[in-house]
């Protein structure tokens, strides 16, 4: 019972939703499937198509430009699930998704320093400097965590929950509330994570010496 109740808790936000919005995805997955589209070929589309959105908020349409990242945020979602319908989900195809999905926000990230670097606006680039920074740790001190036998999940803004605040910042034209937010909270969030590990070392050790 305190396995499955770890497990629940262990869930993040991204995991939480694909259960909860499964009735939706699995049928759009099964219909591209149908057409042929390959599970990696939508995740190739989901960085292009990041890549036209970080094109536009290069010139500061960001409502256009966040309108496309909004609509790629579905394709991101789809990879993963048409894999699983057609019984070809592997360690392989969920390691390219996540580096995939590292490269989507850094052009993203990337879309917007550009912008605020011909606007000469040193307090944005910082924050832009920040946010990806924060973003990359998240997921580095994760990828690290498991290379020694650890997982760990924890965190306040994790990718779903930066998706969810800088797209509406990005569509309601108020992108620097969102960078503010991401700045600070995805590095806390890579903060709780080394504090994470840092504890579940520690209770393995103490385990070890229990025993």
């Amino acid at each position: 019972m305190e396995e499955l109740a770890d497990k629940k808790k262990a869930l993040t936000l991204s995991d939480q939703a694909r259960i909860v919005f499964k009735w939706v995805l699995n049928p759009i997955a099964a219909f591209f499937n149908r057409l042929g589209v390959m599970p990696n070929t939508m995740t190739i589309l989901g960085l292009v198509g990041n890549a036209i959105g970080a094109f536009f908020l290069m010139q500061g349409d960001f409502l256009f430009g966040g309108l496309i990242i909004l609509v790629m945020g579905l394709v991101d979602a789809l990879d993963g699930t048409m894999a699983r319908l057609r019984g070809e989900s592997s360690d392989f195809g969920a390691f390219v998704d996540s580096v995939t999905d590292r490269y989507s926000e850094l052009v993203i990230f990337g879309g917007l320093l550009i912008y605020y670097i011909r606007q000469v606006d040193w307090l944005a680039i910082a924050l832009v400097y920040l946010s990806a920074a924060g973003s990359i740790l998240v997921s580095y001190v994760r990828a690290r965590a498991q290379s020694v036998g650890i997982e760990t999940k924890v965190g306040l803004l994790t990718r779903l929950e930066r998706y969810l605040v800088l797209v509406p910042a990005l569509v309601f034209n108020i992108p620097i509330v969102g960078l503010w937010i991401i700045a600070i909270f995805a590095n806390l969030t890579a903060l709780q994570r080394i504090l994470d590990v840092r504890r579940q070392f520690r209770s393995k050790s103490n385990l070890k010496r229990g025993l």
